[in-house]
């Protein structure tokens, strides 16, 4: 009858072994959905020397042209090797996954001893009897723990998208500013020399010399910061993207691209945010773990005190006779002081913990995303309004005081005076344009997740909060 039981143990630990397998993309499956559906672009794990030949291949194409925002992200996504490590701890997530799903090995446990002419063998198999029965909640566990690093993976992935797009935002616009200096300090260089001449002539005095002179020399230290600070905004865009070598000489764009028609129109942009948020997808999936570990908790408070093992000993005496003895081995530890309510009343808090972190991230969720939309609006009111009013104008200005200025109804420093404002109705352009584009990235990362630190810090005490304690 023992032998009979211990074979349903056995065939129940296999079939539900059985149950517990590899994902065979090592769960990359969600990650390329999530980020498709929010950048439509491609996520790729390198593995192999195949897959590492594909995404190469991917990326000389990527760069042969002007490298627009959403080829940088996707060129990103395949080389930054810190996202393929974020990749491969989805691997061992998935590993840990099957470890957790996985029945106890039994414990074989052979002794032999002689001497005296006795002879004893034991032979003892010991199970962990407790884990196999509540394997079926562990395993539910696991399964959400790696779902949650599956959305780890996603957002580390969204976060890295974001930040190239900005990164390649700033660097076009970098350039654009350098090459409205160019023609700046070229203005202001000609206007310098001819102040001087005049000056030599006694046609204008020294203050009005020295005005043009400094206007000068302010243009062009101003001019060696912007050529400073493009520099970096491309070092900052190249290690976003993980390049390095050869794949440094690629081009970027001469300008930002033209405004979209119509801005877009979220009404329903709180909802959105709640309903797509990965920080808050991975506190909801925490919240669950923790119920289910909650309900584990007790009803093992009083079982996990029970150490269980069969025995099955045989005795050889010095007379020749063989005693075998069989039974079981129980050892107990009396609940005197703790019968289990401090790991319940531990677990009960860090529920209650991470419930009302879920909460507050909610409401902070909803606040993002209306303050990114509005930003986005006005952005894009900005950034419209010099297009179609300012610049326009400046233009009609520019054109008229050529024309007097030919028919010598002004003078040369009236003209060069209005170049100046034109330089600087540009640069505000720049500028607006430039904000635009980052709101319209920081409206995405606030509606999908992936724009900043504070979703994931906020997740990540959750899940150190929700964390099984190894006691």
């Amino acid at each position: 009858m023992q032998g009979i039981i211990r074979l349903a143990a056995l065939a129940a630990a296999t079939a539900l072994a059985g149950c517990a397998s590899f994902s065979p993309d090592g769960g990359m499956g969600v990650v390329a959905d999530i980020t498709t559906r929010t950048t439509a672009k491609e996520v790729a794990s390198v593995r192999s020397d195949d897959d590492a030949e594909r995404v190469r291949a991917a990326t000389r194409r990527l760069l042969a042209r002007p490298l627009s925002a959403d080829a940088a992200v996707q060129v990103a996504l395949f080389n930054n090797k810190g996202l393929q490590a974020d990749y491969h701890q989805l691997a061992l997530s998935d590993a840990d996954r099957v470890g957790a799903s996985l029945p106890p090995n039994p414990t074989l446990s052979l002794m032999r001893i002689s001497g005296d002419g006795a002879l004893e063998a034991e032979r003892q198999v010991a199970g962990d009897i407790l884990a196999l029965a509540t394997l079926p909640l562990r395993s539910g566990i696991a399964r959400e723990r790696f779902h949650q690093a599956q959305l780890r993976a996603a957002l580390a992935t969204l976060r890295l998208a974001a930040d190239v797009r900005r990164a390649q935002v700033r660097a076009v616009a970098a350039n654009e500013l350098v090459v409205l200096l160019v023609e700046a300090q070229s203005a202001a260089e000609a206007t310098a020399r001819l102040a001087t001449r005049l000056g030599e002539t006694g046609a204008l005095n020294r203050l009005d010399q020295a005005r043009e002179q400094v206007f000068y020399a302010e243009t062009t230290a101003e001019l060696a910061g912007a050529r400073r600070m493009a520099s970096s905004a491309r070092e900052r865009l190249i290690r976003l993207m993980g390049l390095w070598g050869d794949d440094l000489g690629f081009r970027l764009p001469e300008r930002l691209p033209a405004l979209p028609r119509r801005p877009l129109t979220q009404p329903f942009v709180e909802t959105d945010a709640v309903g797509h948020r990965i920080d808050l997808q991975i506190a909801r999936l925490e919240l669950s773990a923790l119920a289910t570990s909650l309900q584990l908790t007790e009803a093992t408070r009083f079982v996990t005190l029970l150490d269980l093992a069969g025995i099955d000993r045989k005795t050889i005496e010095p007379d020749g006779r063989v005693i075998r003895e069989r039974g079981f081995d129980v050892q107990f530890q009396i609940p005197i002081f703790d019968g289990g309510e401090v790991r319940v009343r531990q677990e009960a808090e860090t529920y209650n913990i991470a419930f009302n972190r879920l909460t507050e991230r909610a409401v902070t969720v909803r606040s993002e995303a209306r303050d990114a939309y509005r930003s986005y609006r006005a952005a894009y009111d900005i950034a419209g309004h010099y297009g179609r009013e300012v610049l326009p104008l400046r233009q009609i200005i520019s054109e008229e005081m050529q024309l007097r200025y030919s028919s010598m109804q002004v003078d040369i420093f009236a003209l060069l005076l209005e170049t100046r404002q034109r330089l600087a109705s540009r640069r505000a352009a720049i500028d607006a344009k430039r904000d635009y584009f980052l709101a319209e990235a920081e409206l995405s990362t606030a509606v999908n997740g992936g724009g900043g630190t504070t979703g994931e810090d906020t997740a990540r005490q959750t899940a150190s909060a929700l964390a099984p304690s190894n006691d």
